[in-house]
């Protein structure tokens, strides 16, 4: 397999397992803002992209509000939050061979270091971005291009995992190999991907060398 100089992550479904707090909260907000229980089937498309934009798209018009309501309300559910298995463990052989770490996540700066950092992994990342730090969030290249340029290397030196078609979308876009995090996709069929890693100790294996 192609040796990257960088390994880039998402966060969200692919090194957290957030899908059941990011969901269940969401479901909370949009009851308190629309007057509406939502199914949650209808509430994937949310998993990937800035909680902005998927407010937007379930029409409530006090964004703000909502925004920091749903950030609240997940801390009801912080107890089903964790690293997925394998994770701290992938990230020590990668970063034992060399290889420059970065994360690409579609959450604000402070929702990277309040659901993020207390994990205890943030020290393997060299380079974060979030959706701050580019013009326009995933799907489209902005965020993986930011990366890039912020550090001098090549779209053909970086790889890029995440578990949605938002992640893959950007990657493409950006001219990155894709490498689908199927340990946290729950809608593979479809998502274009380079690589296909059934849980995180087989990139270890097939990079930790």
């Amino acid at each position: 397999m192609k040796k990257y100089k960088h390994i880039i992550f998402d966060v969200d479904g692919t090194l957290l397992d957030t899908g059941f707090a990011v969901l269940h909260s969401l479901q909370d907000t949009a009851l308190r803002y629309l007057n509406e229980c939502i199914p949650m089937d209808e509430l994937t498309f949310a998993l990937g992209i800035p909680g902005e934009v998927t407010l937007q798209r379930l029409g409530i018009e006090d964004v703000g509000g909502a925004n920091k309501y749903w950030n609240e309300c997940m801390q009801k559910y912080r107890s089903c939050i964790s690293l997925f298995d394998g994770v701290c463990e992938m990230l020590e052989a990668l970063h034992r061979e060399g290889y420059a770490l970065g994360i690409i996540t579609s959450k604000t700066k402070e929702e990277y270091e309040a659901d993020f950092v207390p994990y205890g992994v943030s020290h393997y990342f060299g380079s974060v971005v979030c959706v701050e730090d580019s013009s326009r969030p995933k799907p489209y290249p902005d965020p993986l291009l930011a990366y890039l340029d912020r550090n001098g290397v090549s779209a053909e030196e970086a790889v890029y995992i995440g578990d949605t078609i938002y992640d893959s979308q950007c990657a493409r876009s950006a001219g990155v190999d894709f490498g689908l995090a199927l340990w946290g996709c729950s809608k593979p069929d479809g998502i274009d991907s380079k690589h296909k890693f059934q849980e995180p100790n087989v990139i270890a294996k097939e990079y930790g060398k």
